[in-house]
């Protein structure tokens, strides 16, 4: 593994061709962000390029690919956008170990996989692309505006979480200026919800369990559950935020149920909780107030497992 600079990054996808970018499983708008733009602005300068991920797009995504002119060809090279470790890329991890440029953000957790990578520490991996595409000669043209702003957008939480920096509100405006369409890609992230995304949550609140004084909460998302309610995709994308959200909690776990015996945890917290340490316990990572990991087991165990390793964390609090 060789660590790379933006400038040598940016050489690299300026020489090659037929280029494969590659998303991390259970996408969420910032690896989509980066895939999109990535691939728009790689076919803007003669390349070609496609896209692909395990899980299907969720719909509230689908503008970010809706214009893009997607070929099918044998791949030559392939880069993963916002992928921290090759397991995040599920069915494709075999991929991912061709992979030759890994570009993310997560700086302090990011595991090695690829040849070359060039990793950072940014409010959002579409923050570090933008300053990508401007180096390898690629126009910001409003379409690739929208999908960058859609990856800082999401990462930051609309610009409320505490990774949110003067950088990152800049890069936002630079983006608008682009022709990003930030009020509606902001109103329908974020200020939307589909009447199943409204039964599915009430449904999470109603189960939601509290511990070590209410400074922890644990929200379960079983497989029936997602089944009974009909969520799809973009029903269940943001949910991992709401134990979070309850008055005094500063750590917030989530469980989902993917399939048997396996969890995927999404853990959400507040200063002076770090998250990390707690996903590295069980092989994961993230950043300090979103980190996520898998777990196998039955519920009970998982659930035991991480309320083991939460309450060192919350009980000093």
């Amino acid at each position: 593994m060789r660590e790379v600079t933006m400038r040598e990054a940016a050489a690299m996808l300026r020489k090659w061709d037929d280029i494969l970018v590659l998303s991390h499983r259970s996408p969420d708008g910032d690896t989509l962000g980066c895939a999109a733009a990535l691939v728009d602005a790689l076919l803007s300068i003669g390349k070609r390029a496609m896209f692909r991920c395990a899980d299907a797009i969720p719909e509230k995504f689908f503008y970010l690919f809706r214009e893009l002119r997607l070929d099918a060809f044998t791949p030559a090279h392939i880069v993963t956008v916002d992928v921290a470790d090759k397991a995040l890329l599920g069915s494709l991890e075999p991929l991912g170990e061709k992979a030759e440029l890994a570009i993310d953000h997560h700086f302090g957790s990011h595991r090695p996989f690829a040849a070359c990578r060039w990793v950072e520490e940014a409010a959002a991996c579409c923050m570090m692309e933008a300053e990508l595409l401007e180096e390898m000669g690629a126009k910001i043209t409003p379409r690739i505006a929208d999908a960058l702003y859609t990856g800082l957008a999401t990462d930051t939480g609309c610009f409320k979480y505490a990774n949110v920096t003067p950088k990152a509100h800049r890069a936002a405006a630079a983006l608008i200026e682009r022709g990003a369409r930030a009020a509606q890609i902001n109103t329908a992230l974020f200020d939307t919800k589909s009447r199943t995304q409204i039964r599915l949550e009430s449904a999470i609140f109603s189960g939601m369990e509290l511990f070590f004084d209410g400074k922890c909460a644990v929200v379960c998302l079983p497989k029936a559950l997602i089944a009974e309610t009909g969520a799809t995709e973009s029903d269940l994308d943001g949910v991992s935020a709401l134990a979070r959200q309850v008055e005094g909690v500063a750590c917030g776990v989530t469980i989902r149920e993917r399939g048997e015996g396996e969890y995927k945890i999404s853990l959400r917290t507040a200063e002076p909780v770090d998250a990390v340490p707690i996903a590295r316990t069980f092989g994961g990572g993230g950043h300090k107030f979103a980190a996520g990991c898998t777990l196998h087991g039955t519920l009970e165990e998982v659930k035991a497992r991480l309320l083991s390793a939460c309450g060192e964390a919350v009980r000093a609090l």
